[in-house]
């Protein structure tokens, strides 16, 4: 059938068959050719698939020898970033075992600073097309911990299976990277920021670089032959100065410090300087290398800082801290010579109404002034200090060794001071008198003081200046320390009396001239468990300076509002008005209407019945808001007095301006009249200015019949005092208004 088969594929006739042959049954040498031609057939197929393995398995060799043993390593990297493979260069630069680096992520060999920038290409490159490689340089680390340069070039390739393969090859170009930063070293060094100056062995200038230039003035041809003292010293040095120099340059081969230069526009500048001699194999100098910066700016910029640190910006003395520094020089040197110091604490008068009504320039200018008079009265080698706000300090050194003398000089600059200060200031466009308190205390080293004790001492001297009226000055006793503990502690006491509700009001009566009764002043009275009755003198001053006079006269008005709203339930007192005294303190504060208005509202008490006595010193502070209070207060019925009035500074253009009710003429002039022809006149010019302003004039702290008498006569038909009846507790107050209404 084959060969059949064979014939009819090639052509050949066929043969006639005789009439009975099997033309399906192929004879067995048939089939034996047929299988044997099959065989040599796939003979020759077997021997040509060997010899094609054979190349590719000698391909793959030399392939896979390429690959392993390439200059540059090859890695392959999934698409978390994994390597997938490595080729034996990739190995041996990344100091590690392939089997170790397979499946670890790449970044690990990345140094930390460069892993972000790593990141960001990964990213970029994994989406990227085929044909688009990215190249970069990164610091990888190898497994000892050693770090190298290396360049990458990247380039994604797909795979289904994977989501795509990043091949990367890995060049090390540590060392070209050496070369070209010893180059580029080589190339900068010599043009940096700081000045260099190569001379010859005789210091005559060879080469000078850009910086220089930049910072003498003095171009290269300028310079070149020149000597560089010759050409750059500021005479601020001599030649004694130069001749060591070289002296310590030719001894040790070299020399740092600090020197004053000037430019070619004749300008200095301080310069931090290195010269190094350069020597030959015999050690014979040859040249000499100078390199130095200008720090003329940090200089400044270090004198600004320590300025700032030691000096007040305002008027440029010592401040606190350099003050410090000085007293304890001042008691180590006064230990050892044996000599007196004393230290002048000077706090102005009424600096604080200054600022509140001229404002805060006007402050300034007072205090840079009184730091130049203060600076003036004293010696060069004395310090004027300013502490803070307006408190100043002289520091006096080598007093003598007695301390009466150190004492009597101290005070007579204390003296002087006062009498410096007291002479008026210009203050912009406006003439100033001020006034100050002095506190002196003296010391030696060797009486074991500190300087917080001396500190303190003047502080405490300088707050009894205060106490006693101001414009003068006190010296140090230990009296004053038991004075101030005493304070403190009455301080503690008042807090203690607040919590504890031991205050009281008393009430005093007003009166017309035929005797009724027609008003009365609320009086504040402090039951204390220990000391009984304490009167305002005592303890009012004390609760201003604290600010506890906010929680007393709130405490007071409330009070007063209860009184008021329990007199208006008895027939024979539902007319009485009731006066209660205002601190300026308290009335300057900013809820001081709603705090009124809220304790009237509390207990139900009439508003036409409140008389609120206030001093003229509160007319000093922000006479605007004053007078918006004062008409606040009024719209809802409240009255005012004007209390002690003849002592202040009231300006009658503001008298007029407020709604007020009455004068009150203070009992240091009632208390001289009518033997003083002095106080019968300030009397009578009181009166005179409540009739004209048609306001009711009634005069305090009267004592006698001849008083009364004195005031009846001219025209004063109110009265209050003793004469009349003296404070006393709520229902001591009806008992006597009782009496009163049965005359």
């Amino acid at each position: 059938m084959s060969r059949v088969l064979r014939s009819a594929k090639a052509g050949a006739p066929s043969a006639p068959q005789p009439a009975n042959a099997d033309l399906g049954a192929p004879s067995a040498k048939d089939l034996l050719q047929d299988l044997q031609l099959h065989q040599t057939e796939l003979q020759m197929q077997v021997e040509s698939l060997r010899a094609t393995q054979i190349e590719l398995e000698e391909a793959r060799d030399h392939y896979e020898t390429l690959y392993e043993f390439a200059p540059v390593g090859y890695i392959t990297l999934t698409a978390t970033g994994q390597v997938a493979a490595i080729n034996l260069t990739g190995s041996i630069l990344l100091g590690c075992d392939r089997s170790k680096i397979v499946k670890r992520r790449f970044s690990q060999f990345i140094s930390p600073a460069h892993q972000d920038r790593w990141y960001r290409q990964f990213v970029r490159l994994m989406k990227q097309a085929e044909d688009d490689p990215i190249q970069i340089d990164l610091e990888l680390t190898r497994a000892d911990g050693s770090a190298f340069y290396v360049h990458l070039n990247c380039q994604r390739r797909e795979d289904t299976r994977q989501g795509g393969l990043l091949l990367v090859a890995i060049s090390d170009i540590s060392q070209s990277r050496r070369d070209d930063l010893q180059a580029r070293i080589a190339g900068v060094a010599f043009e940096s920021q700081e000045g260099i100056i190569v001379a010859d062995s005789h210091q005559r200038i060879l080469r000078v670089n850009h910086a220089f230039t930049q910072i003498t003035g003095y171009t290269a041809d300028e310079a070149i032959g020149q000597h560089p003292p010759a050409l750059l010293n500021s005479a601020r040095q001599d030649e004694a100065f130069y001749r060591g120099l070289t002296d310590t340059l030719l001894k040790h081969g070299a020399w740092h410090g600090e020197i004053w230069n000037r430019r070619k526009d004749g300008s200095e500048y301080q310069i931090s300087l290195n010269i190094t001699a350069v020597k030959d194999d015999a050690g014979i100098i040859t040249n000499f290398v100078a390199t130095f910066t200008d720090i003329t700016f940090r200089k400044q910029a270090e004198e600004k800082i320590e300025n700032l640190a030691f000096h007040d910006q305002l008027t440029q003395l010592p401040n606190r801290r350099l003050l410090i520094d000085r007293l304890k020089h001042a008691l180590a040197v006064s230990a050892r010579n044996r000599q007196f110091c004393a230290l002048l604490f000077i706090d102005l008068d009424s600096f604080k109404t200054l600022n509140d009504t001229q404002g805060h320039d006007s402050g300034d200018l007072l205090l840079q002034q009184v730091a130049a008079r203060l600076s003036a009265c004293v010696r060069a080698s004395d310090t004027v200090a300013r502490l803070g706000g307006d408190e100043f300090v002289v520091l006096l050194e080598g007093l003598g060794k007695q301390l009466s003398d150190a004492s009597d000089e101290a005070q007579a600059l204390g003296r002087k001071v006062l009498a410096t200060l007291h002479e008026p200031f210009q203050l912009g466009s406006f003439p100033y008198v001020n006034t100050g308190s002095i506190g002196i205390t003296c010391f030696s080293g060797d009486r074991l003081d500190t300087v917080e004790e001396i500190l303190k001492q003047a502080d405490l001297a300088m707050y009894q200046a205060k106490t006693d009226g101001r414009n003068t000055l006190r010296v140090f006793d230990t009296g004053m320390q038991t004075r101030v503990s005493q304070r403190a502690t009455l301080e503690t006491e008042l807090q203690t009396a607040l919590r504890e509700d031991q205050f009281r009001l008393f009430y005093q009566p007003q009166v017309t001239e035929n005797g009724k009764v027609y008003a009365a002043e609320a009086l504040l009275r402090w039951q204390h468990p220990q000391r009984g009755l304490v009167l305002p003198a005592e303890f009012i001053a004390l609760a201003e300076e604290t600010g506890l006079i906010l929680q007393l006269g709130s405490w007071v008005m409330d009070c007063a509002s209860a009184q008021l709203a329990h007199w208006a339930m008895l027939p024979r007192m539902k007319d009485l008005s009731l006066l209660v005294n205002v601190s300026a303190r308290q009335f300057h504060h900013p809820d001081f209407v709603g705090q009124v208005h809220a304790a009237l509202d509390r207990h139900g008490a009439n508003p036409n019945l409140l008389k609120l006595e206030l001093t003229e010193s509160l007319l000093l502070k922000d006479i605007e808001g004053t007078i918006a209070k004062f008409k606040a207060l009024r719209s809802h019925g409240v009255r005012f007095s004007l209390d002690d009035f003849g002592t202040g500074y009231s300006s009658l253009s503001y008298l007029r301006q407020l709604p007020l009710d009455q004068l009150k003429i203070d009992q240091s002039f009632v208390r001289d009249v009518p033997g003083n022809a002095n106080a019968c006149a300030i009397v009578n010019t009181v009166l005179a200015l409540g009739k004209t302003l048609e306001l009711r004039v009634i005069a305090e702290g009267v004592e006698t019949q001849e008083q009364r008498n004195f005031l009846a006569d001219n025209g004063c038909s109110f009265v209050q005092g003793y004469l009349f009846g003296r404070p006393m507790p709520s229902d001591e107050f009806t008992t006597f208004m009782d009496a009163n209404a049965e005359r």
